[in-house]
């Protein structure tokens, strides 16, 4: 089965050692995901690529609990299941929001130790495999 990323620029694929792609700014160094155009601390425009690290810590979560509405591109409403969302605090770097690889609240706790994988988002109608990056506890 063929795989491609939900989009691209995003996060390194395909890799085995997968990172999300930010950017950082040439002028006052800070880091954002994903890469943007200009710098939102300063509003310069000298953002360079600056692959984020693939360890974090979990600085919050919730379940998503109801199917999203009909024309979400991931799970059919009639296959959908709980997943959870979370914000891992990567490095000392950036806070970024994704999928987490459980919905158990009892399997995740604020400040573990989380790392990044590419995980399956929804398959096409001609058979490809859209993939997507996540958060899992170490």
């Amino acid at each position: 089965m063929e795989q491609v990323a939900f989009a691209e620029g995003v996060f390194t694929w395909p890799s085995e050692d997968p990172r999300l792609i930010g950017g950082r700014c040439a002028a006052c160094a800070a880091v954002t995901f994903p890469l943007q155009p200009g710098c939102p601390r300063c509003g310069s425009t000298a953002m360079e690529q600056h692959e984020l690290p693939a360890r974090g810590r979990l600085w919050t979560f919730t379940t998503q609990e109801f199917a999203p509405i009909p024309h979400f591109a991931g799970q059919a409403a009639a296959a959908f299941e709980p997943f959870g969302v979370g914000m891992v605090e990567l490095g000392d770097e950036v806070r970024v929001e994704g999928r987490l690889t459980t919905a158990d609240p009892d399997q995740l706790e604020i400040g573990m130790e989380m790392e990044l994988r590419v995980v399956p988002f929804c398959t096409r109608d001609d058979g490809t495999e859209v993939v997507t990056y996540a958060f899992a506890p170490v």
